[in-house]
């Protein structure tokens, strides 16, 4: 099993997203997957909330859990699930400094925009930080609603830019998820892509970055 944090220090990158695509996939394999969100906003358990009132099958357990007990409910939710999801609020708070205490896999989406781009040195430092209590956490960012027109060619420019500054704690995926209105029509129906079966593009982004998150775990 893993325990595995979407988070980061900046809103609106679409942490949630990836989170509950990630569970309702997990779930779709079998798993017994619980997903844990910090972030006071509670957009994941609004999202497993619609889920549940629909009767959506699988069900993904979710709580949320905030303050200094975060650490131990974590390790205590570990030895009963398969899978461990967590959601972090978009800031530098203490649910997500706990969250990185405790992670096995930490994944920050940005955009490939430049105030994303500069908060990138802050997550550096806050996972070194991490790293000294968790010898075990791996850290990834994840290039998250990119846009869909090739002409535009920020997802390069960010890529030569995290390259050039050679952060030393944090590793680009390879997995791109693009800016498309299906994975905001999926959340509102509680939903992950893959279940909405409605586009094919998102589909394949979004298994191919849980195949990165989780094919090698």
């Amino acid at each position: 099993m893993a325990i595995v944090l979407f988070g980061g220090e900046k809103g609106g990158t679409g942490k949630t997203t990836l989170a509950t695509n990630m569970a309702a996939m997990l779930a779709l394999q079998g798993k017994d997957v619980m997903l844990l969100d910090t972030d006071r906003q509670g957009t994941a358990s609004f999202w497993a909330t619609v889920r549940e009132e629909t009767d959506t099958e699988p069900r993904i357990a979710c709580v949320q859990k905030f303050g200094k007990g975060l650490v131990s409910q974590v390790r205590d939710l570990a030895d009963r699930y398969d899978e461990i999801v967590i959601d972090a609020g978009g800031r530098d708070s203490a649910e997500l400094r706990y969250a990185l205490g405790v992670s096995d896999f930490a994944y920050i989406p940005i955009q490939p925009f430049q105030f994303d781009i500069w908060t990138l040195q802050q997550m550096n430092d806050l996972v070194d930080m991490a790293q000294g209590l968790n010898d075990n956490l791996q850290a990834f960012i994840v290039l998250n609603r990119a846009s869909t027109n090739p002409a535009i060619q920020e997802e390069t420019e960010t890529r030569a830019f995290f390259e050039q500054e050679d952060f030393q704690n944090l590793t680009l995926m390879d997995s791109v998820l693009r800016d498309r209105i299906s994975y905001r029509k999926a959340a509102r129906d509680g939903l992950s892509v893959v279940e909405m079966k409605q586009d094919k593009k998102a589909i394949q982004e979004m298994t191919q970055l849980f195949k990165e998150v989780y094919g090698g775990n």
